[in-house]
């Protein structure tokens, strides 16, 4: 059986089309498979808790809950730089397992490394400030106590600001640093890498520690989608729909 690898889906009421496609992928293939991962920001908006019910999170919710609830497959979601804030409450409404990230995980007995990909843009440092801060146990805390409207307020403009200020950083600063991910790997003792984040889909091969190995670039679901599988021929992107109509 596939393992199956996606990220950056963005999901918002704004791509509705996307929104469904998430839904049929859940209904159909991902049942198939030995094991989902989300690798983070299933959302668009800033995660702000369980109880938010803009749409369409509630559905989400209820989607995720009723594939775990008749499939096999195990589910995994791993927090991004959208969703800081999912918790426990969010693992037992669904019914997904939440993983830290990094995370590794063993794929035809060898070790791979998942991440979302946020903390390997060590370039970036006004980020890796701000995600510091953002991630803090005290301000994840406030975050939970606020009053709902106090918190869709905060959430708005964060990612108002953060899309405007995007747009004036140079590209390559919002990439990974080649130097952190050796890091990473040698860290985690890894010739496998999976990330999303950077919304770059590609497969890169390097040297590390006199042997090839291989970074594996999530895709984003804005204008496409994509989602890896992993099988014993190795990994292959496909799009939703391909996988869907297989």
């Amino acid at each position: 059986m596939a393992t199956l690898f996606i990220s950056d889906l963005h999901l918002s009421r704004q791509r509705p089309e996307k929104v469904s496609l998430f839904f049929a992928f859940l209904e159909g293939p991902a049942r198939e498979a030995d094991a989902l991962y989300i690798l983070g920001d299933l959302f668009e908006e800033f995660w702000i808790g369980v109880n938010d019910d803009r749409a369409p999170n509630q559905e989400i919710l209820t989607a995720l809950r009723t594939f775990v609830a008749a499939s096999a497959t195990r589910l995994y979601l791993m927090r991004g730089n959208r969703d800081f804030h999912i918790n426990e409450e969010f693992q037992q409404v669904t019914g997904c397992n939440l993983i830290d990230d990094p995370h590794s995980i063993l794929l035809n007995d060898k070790p791979v490394l998942l991440m979302h990909g946020d903390t390997l843009c060590t370039d970036d440092g006004h980020y890796q400030r701000w995600r510091s801060f953002i991630t803090h146990p005290l301000i994840c805390w406030l975050n939970l106590h606020m009053p709902m409207a106090l918190r869709q307020f905060i959430a708005t403009h964060t990612r108002r600001y953060f899309r405007n200020t995007r747009h004036r950083k140079p590209r390559e600063i919002m990439d990974v640093s080649e130097d952190t991910v050796m890091k990473m790997m040698r860290q985690y003792n890894v010739e496998t890498l999976i990330h999303g984040h950077t919304h770059r889909q590609a497969i890169h091969c390097m040297r590390f520690n006199g042997t090839t190995a291989t970074r594996i670039v999530l895709g984003d679901w804005y204008e496409q989608d994509s989602v890896l599988v992993a099988d014993n021929s190795g990994f292959t992107f496909k799009r939703i729909q391909e996988l869907i109509d297989d």
